[in-house]
């Protein structure tokens, strides 16, 4: 009796361990199934480290790149209408579901989770309706479906929480930010194939539509009907259908009464290939996998393309596993019926030669431009390596402006130590842009320091540097003037706009700060001098100056410092000059210049001086000898009127000190 009760427990106890092994393979199938496009289940059982450093501005050759943290991929980005400056992304991560990010003022970004109230398993997505509420989309459960959060504070904190969609993967909302009948309707889509609605500004959502969806993609955007004057109500969905993950359509469903009736305008074979088809995925060198999702948006402004629904995917060409792929582009001007012959977005000089991929697309609202950005490996010839880029249009997608590289720095597109599971490994599905009137914002998962970085950026964007970086001045009636210069561009065409601040405040004196000839700049390359004047006995100490340059509107947003010093008075000839207390030779201002320019340097004590102009070749073009100067800080003009334009050098001998700077003649 015990002996038959010891067995049938022993195999009661083998059915229960079976049983949990069944579920734990389906569950791991279910994550690494090639048809989702969820985290790998090595992940989701061992995420790697979650880092927060807020504000960290990496600056790499004059331009910055926001270093926000580090999450996990797949990062969605916002911009407020009401405020240009107030952007919300939102990155996976493991712990917490979700690695939300807000900024107000396009330069200082802070945390901020909702509060989810349940486990949730990523695939965040943000959205902006007309007058400013923000809205974010996450994946819980396993998949259950999704939850929707509000903010009505730009990101700074979350409200409203309801479940909102239901389905497995992927997801995606978009809102009605026209003035038009369905103004602030919200719209979600989710794998396989519902859509969503809500219209009373998240509160509650009802289903309106099933569409059919095979594949991860499903992507919804908001649009006027048509070219009329007509705001909102023409809502956009796309789906993937097919056999084969290589072979198959996209699916261009419309609503013309804000999310109420659905048709299927068309089916088109348009996405193929991605890089080399392994383990039932696309992969770019086989490696790392990617997807050809469908990306859309529709053009809401009063422009001459105004109704124009555009859609962009990446694919290889030729269309064969192993190749390389290309940003393809196509519009439509009858809501997605037929379509336009497709544009290659990517100027590189050879079609097909680099990879180009992980797509995205955002058509302003405004002005009806439409931005594009990708990842790319032009610049890697061993193809291990990509940056990220961006253009744009402002011919309703016939032709792109010369494509701009935004991110600063290189990063592997494999990365083994950032902790990606899978196979072919995953480091994310996409990225993602977003504009307001002025310029876009990129937000995209970077790879550089061999971590899942959580990077921003600008596009149009300038460069920004400060010369000198320090600096002395006396205590009483001293000055020095600190240039703020743009020395390239990248497609920026607006105004530069400086404002300049010195801290700490002084216990004793004050020190101004003036602009001698305006605190704007509309031509490029091109300085702004920032003037700080010391007057009353201005405290001995080190002080740091401060200058930030915007937008119009507030963006882009860039800022640099420099040290002043301020020092006792001591006796020279005749005067009282401030000393550093080494020899010092100065960045030449203005550089680039035309015709004449300002030399400065430092001399800790009395010197003879001279100094000497050589061409790029290193032949003499004068040399003057100032013979004995006192300690302090001095300066000289150079006119190089005589001269051609191009690279020159500058060399400065005081006593046993040497120094050779570089500068730039432009007429």
């Amino acid at each position: 009796m015990q002996s038959s009760f010891s067995f049938k427990k022993l195999l009661g106890l083998g059915f229960g361990v079976l049983a949990i092994l069944a579920f734990s393979f389906s569950v791991m199938a279910q994550y690494d199934d090639p048809n989702s496009d969820r985290i790998p289940w090595a992940n989701i059982k061992n995420p790697p480290p979650r880092l927060i450093s807020p504000d960290a501005v990496i600056t790499v050759g004059d331009y910055d790149n926001f270093n926000l943290g580090t999450d996990f991929a797949e990062v969605h980005i916002s911009v407020n209408p009401m405020n240009p400056a107030n952007f919300s992304a939102a990155w996976n991560d493991l712990s917490y579901g979700n690695s939300s990010r807000y900024t107000i003022n396009g330069y200082d970004w802070f945390l901020s989770n909702p509060s989810w109230g349940a486990t949730m398993n990523g695939d965040p997505v943000t959205g902006f309706d007309s007058v400013g509420n923000c809205f974010q989309d996450n994946m819980y459960g396993s998949v259950l479906g999704t939850r929707l959060a509000k903010s009505t504070n730009g990101g700074a904190n979350w409200i409203s929480i309801i479940n909102f969609n239901t389905g497995n993967d992927k997801n995606w909302i978009a809102c009605d930010q026209t003035n038009g009948p369905y103004k602030n309707y919200i719209y979600g889509v989710m794998t396989p194939g519902n859509i969503k609605r809500s219209t009373d500004g998240g509160a509650t959502m009802t289903q309106v539509y099933s569409a059919s969806n095979t594949y991860p993609g499903m992507m919804v955007c908001v649009g006027p009907n048509m070219n009329t004057n007509t705001s909102g109500g023409c809502v956009y969905v796309v789906t993937n259908t097919g056999s084969t993950a290589y072979s198959y359509n996209y699916n261009f469903y419309c609503s013309t009464d804000g999310g109420t009736n659905w048709s299927l305008k068309s089916s088109q074979a348009f996405p193929g290939y991605v890089g080399t088809w392994t383990g039932s995925r696309h992969a770019i060198n086989g490696q790392v996998r990617t997807r050809p999702y469908p990306m859309i948006t529709a053009d809401n402004s009063f422009g001459p393309y105004r109704g124009r629904l555009y859609l962009v995917y990446a694919k290889n060409t030729p269309n064969v596993s192993g190749n390389k792929p290309d940003i393809y582009l196509h519009y439509s001007t009858d809501q997605g019926a037929s379509w336009s012959a497709p544009v290659i977005v990517n100027d590189d000089p050879s079609s097909g030669s680099n990879n180009q991929f992980f797509p995205s697309t955002w058509c302003d609202k405004e002005t009806g431009k439409l931005y594009i950005t990708w990842s790319d490996t032009r610049n890697c010839p061993t193809a291990d390596s990509s940056e990220i880029y961006a253009t744009y249009s402002t011919n309703g997608g016939a032709s792109f402006a010369a494509n701009q590289k935004i991110s600063n720095q290189k990063m592997r597109i494999y990365c083994p130590t950032c902790g990606g599971g899978g196979s072919p490994v995953y480091q994310g599905d996409y990225n993602y842009i977003g504009s307001n009137k002025k310029c876009a914002i990129l937000a995209w998962t970077d790879f550089r320091s061999g971590t899942f970085g959580s990077y921003v950026g600008y596009f149009p964007d300038f460069g920004m540097r400060l010369f000198p970086t320090s600096d002395s001045i006396r205590s009483t009636g001293g000055d020095v003037t600190i240039q703020m210069q743009v020395p390239s561009v990248k497609l920026y065409t607006d105004t530069v706009v400086v404002t300049s601040v010195i801290t700490p405040t002084p216990a004793a004196g004050t020190l101004t700060i003036t602009y001698p000839s305006t605190n704007k700049l509309s031509t490029f390359p091109g300085n702004v001098p920032v003037r700080i004047q010391a007057a009353g006995g201005v405290t001995a100490g080190t002080y740091t100056l401060t200058v930030t340059a915007k937008g119009p509107n507030g963006t882009p947003v860039h800022v640099r410092t420099a040290t002043i010093y301020v020092g006792s008075a001591v006796s020279g000839v005749g005067n009282n000059v401030e000393i550093l207390n080494k020899y010092e030779l100065y960045q030449n201002y203005p550089n680039p210049f035309n015709p004449s320019t300002k030399i400065e340097y430092n001399l800790p004590k009395i010197s003879k001086v001279k100094l000497t102009v050589y061409d790029v070749v290193g032949k003499e073009v004068t040399a003057v000898n100032y013979g004995i100067q006192q300690a302090g800080k001095q300066s000289v003009e150079f006119n190089a009127g005589s001269l051609s334009s191009g690279v020159y050098f500058y060399k400065i001998e005081a006593g046993s000190f040497t120094d050779t700077k570089k500068m730039f003649l432009l007429k």
